[in-house]
């Protein structure tokens, strides 16, 4: 069974705001074009053992890079907010770790209910 820690509210914050700024950060990537720069795109032949092709891209305007910008230099930012806080150092040895992975796991099962009843799921007991 999983040790329970008692978290400071400000450092569990922080990590559902990291978890927040990644999860919109990888929403925007999958919804801009494949390549940052405009590219022509390819398709190898089809005689190659892994033939591959790519469609043309426009490219990532300035406002597509400047939000992919502020997003990650955002999650840099709450990432050492994190790794960095206070609260760490009252816990030593592989106790850091595990309170680490409990800390960044926190919410995952009303983060699941949420999506499962987005998809009309019924929640699992």
């Amino acid at each position: 069974m999983a040790e329970k820690y008692e978290f400071p509210a400000d450092l569990r914050d922080t990590q559902q705001e990291l978890h927040r700024v990644n999860a919109e950060l990888a929403a925007l990537l999958r919804a801009l074009p494949w390549s940052v720069e405009p590219h022509d795109g390819w398709a190898d032949p089809a005689e190659r053992w892994h033939p591959t092709r790519r469609p043309a891209s426009p490219g990532w305007t300035e406002e597509e890079r400047e939000q992919v910008g502020a997003l990650r230099a955002r999650a840099l930012e709450l990432s050492v907010e994190v790794s960095c806080h206070s609260w760490w150092a009252t816990l030593s040895g592989e106790t850091i770790v595990a309170a680490r992975m409990a800390l960044k796991h926190l919410g995952d099962q009303e983060r699941d209910r949420e999506r499962d009843q987005e998809r009309g799921r019924q929640p699992a007991d």
